[in-house]
């Protein structure tokens, strides 16, 4: 199984010198598409606890609280590096869906689910597709802040009830 062990942004970025390229130029883009999602290194969350165990870079902050009554942070866009390929997750619906969903096709993407995609290089990916739905998302989040809580009400990773999302 591939693990990425880095515990600092830093260290996640330098975690595979052959992809670091591919990390920072969607650093750049979804910068410069999603100024106000501010990047942080998400930890995952410890064993025994509701939510993804992976660590990732987040690009802005919610909470929810799951049916324990604990809350859970989580990026509003999240971005992996998996064993053959870096995956990129988001927290945000349009018309009930997600986002992500009514990008299809576009996105030069090696894999595609309803809330994420995948791709082995950066230069394999359409970058103005892919600029413009993080910019989407920046936009739906700034109109309607809880419409992260609301997505990861309707998932089956949780019971949530709304909370308040941090930029």
């Amino acid at each position: 199984m591939f693990r990425v062990t880095a515990d600092t942004l830093q260290a996640y970025v330098d975690f595979d010198p052959e992809r670091k390229r591919d990390l920072i130029a969607l650093h750049e883009l979804v910068v410069s598409a999603a100024p106000a999602l501010k990047r942080y290194f998400h930890r995952g969350t410890p064993a025994g606890e509701a939510g993804m165990r992976m660590r990732m870079i987040g690009y802005g902050k919610f909470r929810y609280a799951v049916k324990s009554g604990k809350s859970v942070e989580w990026p509003v866009i999240g971005v992996a590096l998996q064993k053959n390929y870096i995956s990129v997750y988001v927290a945000v619906t349009r018309q009930g869906a997600p986002v992500v969903s009514h990008h299809a096709g576009k996105l030069g993407a090696l894999r595609l689910g309803n809330n994420n995609f995948s791709f082995e290089r950066f230069d394999d990916l359409e970058q103005d597709a892919v600029s413009a739905l993080f910019a989407e998302v920046a936009g739906i989040v700034k109109a309607d802040p809880e419409n992260p809580v609301r997505y990861m009400q309707g998932s089956s990773s949780a019971g949530a009830v709304a909370a308040t999302p941090k930029l």
